[in-house]
């Protein structure tokens, strides 16, 4: 299997690595917010939630736009149809593998001759 552009794969799945970044993700689908909203829920400082928010950007997962003082982040998608794609290599390898195993479950099920009822 060729690797997809290692580098971006790689802060992607940094990015997504973290379940304060996913949940971040998860709000973000829902449209725009600020660094505040995105930090609300979490109970950290606005200077952790913008560590978060940076390593979002930094992987493409994210654009903020600065309104004023207001900072607007919203979902970027796109990196994450590379990390799909990756991913998706590996589960036509496990699906694949478990056909296999399930066929050759039902040929030796198929073989074991089936046991005989009581004759009372």
């Amino acid at each position: 299997m060729v690797e997809l552009n290692a580098p971006q794969l790689d802060t992607v799945f940094h990015a997504l690595g973290d379940a304060t970044r996913r949940r971040m993700l998860r709000e973000l689908a829902g449209g725009e917010r600020t660094v505040g909203q995105l930090a609300e829920p979490f109970a950290i400082s606005l200077a952790a939630a913008s560590k978060h928010i940076k390593a979002l950007e930094s992987a493409g997962l994210i654009r903020r736009e600065v309104r004023g003082r207001t900072h607007l982040c919203r979902l970027d998608p796109g990196p994450l149809a590379s990390a799909h794609q990756w991913l998706g290599f590996y589960e036509r390898f496990w699906t694949d593998r478990l056909d296999v195993l399930e066929r050759l479950l039902r040929e030796e099920d198929a073989r074991i001759p089936a046991p005989k009822g009581d004759d009372q």
